[in-house]
């Protein structure tokens, strides 16, 4: 006798339970990979947040102990994924799953190129980089303090109080001057005395200010001296050097040598060196239509012989 043709409707329905069969057999494994999952997410979370306190107690970088807290998470829930597709049978799935994830990055790395540069600039300067959180550093025409290191960018704080978002790719292929490295600074201001006064003279004024003062650095690798500039048309300029500590780089840079400059300026003003200001000369040609002059009462000119 020849076999009963099925309907199409009896082959669906046999098919359905099927599959249906399959998926009760294979339910308690998905339901155990499932479970991994979340544990692996939840594991790696605590690890990482114990992991990373641990990195910040032991290491002064701040970026370096979230990157290594952030690899120990990743690398967790990478394992747990894959034990997970292991458990419930599908270890072709991820032999795929890592293929398309490697495809994909490549993609991804050509369709944000920008941002992946600077992700990979993070990473390196995570490991080799110029500079720490709280240095004084200036990146092109950027001048601030550093608050901030990530993955994608740097944040700065201006003195001015601008906050300054240098994306890393920059930071890592311009130079950077770092004014804090060995904790360090070198300040220099002019002075400008007559020329009738005592040049060595006034250099001593200025040294034994440099010297009395507690606030400047002075040992063997960092001498502050006082040197002759330059024979200006009104001065003598002296440039005066001295180093400062760069724990405060505003205090030092900034607020003390203000304060050096006017102990030096009242300093020579008392013991009568002359701080002449720029001197323009008057030439009149002829004498028909020259143009009469008049002295204001002063020292220099008494009332009584002022024209």
């Amino acid at each position: 006798m020849l076999p009963l043709l099925q309907s199409p409707s009896e082959t669906i329905q046999k098919s359905v339970a099927s599959y249906y069969e399959e998926f009760l057999k294979v339910l308690p494994r998905i339901a155990l990979a499932i479970l991994v999952i979340i544990l692996g997410v939840l594991l790696a979370q605590l690890l990482t947040n114990f992991y990373k306190r641990r990195f910040q107690q032991k290491s002064e970088d701040p970026l370096m102990s979230r990157f290594l807290a952030q690899a120990v998470k990743i690398i967790l829930v990478i394992i747990a994924v894959m034990l997970a597709l292991r458990i419930a049978g599908l270890d072709g799935i991820a032999t795929g799953l890592l293929t398309a994830v490697g495809g994909g990055a490549i993609i991804l790395g050509f369709a944000f190129q920008d941002i992946g540069k600077n992700f990979l600039a993070g990473i390196i300067l995570a490991f080799n980089r110029p500079f720490n959180i709280n240095d004084t550093i200036k990146i092109d025409n950027i001048f601030g303090k550093v608050k901030e290191l990530s993955f994608r960018y740097s944040h700065i704080k201006t003195f001015d109080g601008r906050d300054i978002y240098i994306p890393n790719s920059d930071v890592l292929t311009k130079p950077v001057e770092n004014y804090t490295a060995d904790g360090f600074y070198r300040v220099d201001f002019t002075v400008g005395i007559g020329y009738e006064d005592d040049i060595q003279a006034a250099k001593k004024v200025i040294q034994d200010i440099l010297d009395a003062n507690k606030e400047i650095i002075r040992d063997a690798d960092h001498e502050n001296f006082v040197i002759e500039d330059e024979l200006a048309a009104s001065t003598v300029n002296l440039k005066v050097f001295f180093w400062v500590d760069t724990v405060d780089y505003r205090r030092a840079s900034r607020v003390l040598r203000g304060l050096v400059i006017r102990q030096v300026k009242e300093e020579l003003f008392k013991k009568g060196f002359n701080l002449p200001a720029d001197i323009k000369e008057l030439k009149i040609y002829g004498t028909e239509d020259a143009i009469p002059i008049k002295f204001r009462n002063s020292p220099v000119f008494p009332k009584e012989d002022n024209k």
